[in-house]
């Protein structure tokens, strides 16, 4: 019988050339949008929040709970200040 020649194939040498270092792409901020409505729900976030945990919270306990950025816990801070709703307890808040 015939025999098969075996053949290797061998692999390119590889090019050394350097990379570009990467660059870390900077961490997207969330767009915060400015009107009566966001406003209003974010308020509400704030307030049902502040009603189920019936104790005073930090601005960053706040949106943690409420799973809110703080940004976003202060736009509703403001409008629950406005309207009354809530009160400054040693630089905590609380329902009023």
């Amino acid at each position: 019988m015939a025999e098969k020649n075996a053949t290797k194939k061998v692999a390119a040498p590889k090019a050394t050339t350097k990379k570009a270092p990467v660059k870390k792409a900077a961490p997207k901020k969330a767009v915060l949008v400015l009107n009566a409505e966001n406003a209003g729900f974010k308020a509400g976030d704030v307030y049902q929040t502040l009603a189920a945990a019936g104790k005073a919270y930090t601005v960053a306990e706040i949106a943690k709970a409420a799973k809110i950025t703080e940004e976003e816990t202060l736009l509703g801070i403001g409008w629950l200040f406005k309207e009354g709703k809530i009160k400054d307890e040693d630089n905590k808040i609380a329902l009023a």
